[in-house]
């Protein structure tokens, strides 16, 4: 659930800058300068508009990463978990085996001694 709410700030934020370049370069074509000017400043703020995004790609794909590899991680883990069980539960059943095979040479034993 926390992976989709990071989703969804994530989209959110990528509106709000694409909203916000879109009212920045509308607010700068209709601002009363220079073409000259009006083109530097749309430069200036595509340029920084373009290392904001670049730095949230970068963030985002590291939490990515960081995601994938927990999830490998805990992967890990619970094979190893696994592993421990199976190997807990052979032990067992080799007891329970050796246990029931007693049992059974002992009642063989009573037997032969009534045959006999």
């Amino acid at each position: 659930m926390s992976e989709e709410r990071n989703n969804t700030v994530v989209v959110g934020a990528l509106m709000l800058i694409a909203g916000g370049i879109l009212g920045a370069g509308t607010a700068l074509l209709f601002a009363p300068q220079s073409g000259r000017k009006t083109r530097r400043d749309i430069g200036k703020y595509v340029r920084k508009t373009r290392n904001e995004a670049e730095e949230m790609v970068e963030d985002f794909s590291d939490k990515v990463s960081d995601v994938v590899e927990n999830l490998n991680d805990r992967t890990q883990e619970i094979l190893g978990k696994g592993k421990e069980i199976s190997l807990d539960v052979k032990k067992d059943l080799l007891k329970a085996f050796e246990e029931g095979k007693e049992r059974l040479e002992k009642e063989k034993a009573r037997l032969a001694k009534m045959l006999s």
